[in-house]
């Protein structure tokens, strides 16, 4: 193993391996029902090519992230971690922006909230930890 191994705490690895599954599922699952990606979409016709490339392209990119997490927590360098979780971190707060501009509070929004509290306290734990490592 690596010596960066030993900077990153065990439980930092484990929560993004988890979120890395939990995209990586996802991003399959869009692949074959749009309805994960668009369950309230009534009155719209869900076999539009438009829908279709576009819940494709959503799929891909959950796939990608959750790829590049996996990866990233097997390898263990700590800023290749803290870079991939921010852009998930981004999405998160993608999701809670429009959210909010749509006034759609529901109780959905608790995953995405939820999500990125977590994402912070791993970026956190990172930071330092990286910080530590060069004696700043």
């Amino acid at each position: 193993m690596a010596s960066h191994i030993d900077i990153v705490p065990k439980w930092v690895r484990i929560v993004i391996g988890v979120l890395a599954f939990m995209n990586i599922a996802f991003g399959v699952m869009g692949y074959f029902d749009m309805t994960v990606l668009f369950p309230n979409a009534t009155g719209f016709d869900l076999t539009n090519t438009i829908f279709t490339s576009a819940s494709f392209e959503f799929a891909a990119r959950n796939l990608a992230i959750g790829l590049a997490l996996l990866i990233v927590a097997l390898k263990g360098v700590p800023e290749s971690i803290a870079i991939v979780t921010i852009i998930r971190a981004l999405i998160e707060i993608q999701t809670i922006i429009i959210a909010f501009v749509h006034g759609t509070f529901t109780s959905v929004l608790i995953l995405p909230v939820v999500l990125l509290g977590i994402e912070i306290f791993v970026i956190l734990t990172l930071v330092k930890a990286i910080g530590k490592r060069d004696g700043k």
